[in-house]
């Protein structure tokens, strides 16, 4: 059986064991498309079918087609990850954060991944990015990664209007990349647009029990985890992002809505070398920066171990990897998205992979829906 029917029959089997409503997967290699599956429905009463065209919410794994905006604007500045953000961002000096550099903001390792202030609306991009520029950081963030599960996109967003004159990050991502690459993606889905995204559906079953300490610290009032999912705060609980509000608001954290396709084949793009179609999206210290890891450590917000390169998950490494998340090469990089989506590349086997359904599942990282369809992949 080759890679490419393994990886369907094992997306078949999530259904068949009922662990999905709808999904959708996309695998490209060298260039082409190998695999192309969807099913199920994009409908809470299961009556509307999910078909290649259904777009759908990619929570956190907005935060990767975030930070390829960000890295984008950087090298064309002629910047690099040493840049202190101040000296593009003079107001984010405030709180003792003069000397944090552009590759501490993006490998959550500023100690920046929760605010202090409590009253502030995740829609509200002015008023959180000036939280964050009056904001200390906190004192676990001295060393290693402190995922920054909302903070972390209107960083990446304000380092964008800084660099490219006022530009917003979902506009930048579709001028930059979605236009040109005819990719089914918005940060802020446009209006007409709409009718075709799914609807998307809270976990079925409970968390299980190797979550506990991620559980135990969400749940204890006035916690770094507590305060770092909900700082800023609103469109916590998921029946809220199915709102026409919530699908149309530009938040590079969260609010991704898009094609297992369209993810896919950006990752196929990073994975080819940053270039498609003869055109150069990307150069090679970009692309170091997406495959590099910065910070590695215990996460003191997510409390599992993590990795990041320059605003991208990595499989974390003690010898070899402690878990394959983004396959076997060590180079591998993406970002998965609450509930289970998923999307990535990897260089070594030029592979841009992307991943997306409705029924959320309990955990941290992407679990077994996921986890079958990797292993397919790379099974022979």
């Amino acid at each position: 059986m080759t890679a490419a029917a393994s990886v369907r029959t094992a997306f078949e089997n999530n259904f068949s064991l009922g662990l999905e409503v709808g999904a959708a997967l996309s695998v490209w290699q060298q260039g082409r498309e190998i695999v192309s599956v969807c099913g199920g429905f994009r409908d809470a009463a299961q009556q509307i079918p999910w078909d290649p065209e259904t777009l759908v919410l990619i929570w956190s794994a907005t935060k990767g087609i975030a930070a390829a905006c960000a890295l984008h604007a950087i090298g064309r500045a002629g910047l690099g990850l040493a840049t202190r953000v101040a000296d593009v961002w003079p107001e984010f000096a405030r709180g003792g954060k003069e000397g944090i550099t552009i590759g501490q903001v993006l490998s959550h390792s500023a100690g920046l991944g929760a605010l202090d202030r409590t009253d502030l609306s995740v829609l509200d991009h002015e008023g959180v990015a000036r939280a964050i520029e009056d904001q200390v950081p906190f004192a676990e963030g001295a060393s290693g990664p402190g995922y920054g599960p909302r903070t972390f996109g209107f960083i990446a967003d304000e380092l964008v209007r800084r660099i490219a004159g006022g530009t917003p990050l979902g506009r930048y991502w579709r001028r930059e990349f979605g236009e040109p690459l005819e990719l089914d993606l918005w940060i802020g889905l446009p209006e007409v647009e709409h009718p075709r995204a799914a609807t998307m559906l809270p976990p079925s079953e409970a968390a299980s029990e190797g979550n506990s300490a991620f559980l135990a610290a969400i749940n204890r009032p006035n916690s770094l985890t507590r305060r770092a999912f909900t700082s800023p705060g609103g469109l916590a609980a998921v029946s809220t992002m199915n709102s026409p509000a919530a699908r149309s608001a530009s938040i590079p954290s969260m609010s991704g809505i898009g094609s297992a396709r369209a993810l896919a084949k950006f990752y196929a793009m990073l994975a080819a070398g940053g270039r498609w179609e003869g055109v150069s999206y990307f150069g090679d210290s970009e692309l170091g920066w997406m495959s590099t890891r910065i910070a590695q450590g215990f996460d003191k917000i997510l409390h599992i171990e993590t990795s990041f390169s320059a605003g991208f998950m990595m499989d974390p490494v003690a010898g070899g990897k402690v878990r394959e998340l983004f396959g076997p090469s060590l180079r591998a990089f993406g970002h998965s998205g609450a509930g289970g989506s998923l999307g990535f590349a990897d260089p070594d086997s030029a592979i841009g992979f992307g991943y997306v359904m409705n029924r959320m599942e309990a955990g941290v990282l992407p679990g077994a829906r996921a986890q079958a369809l990797i292993r397919a992949l790379y099974s022979g």
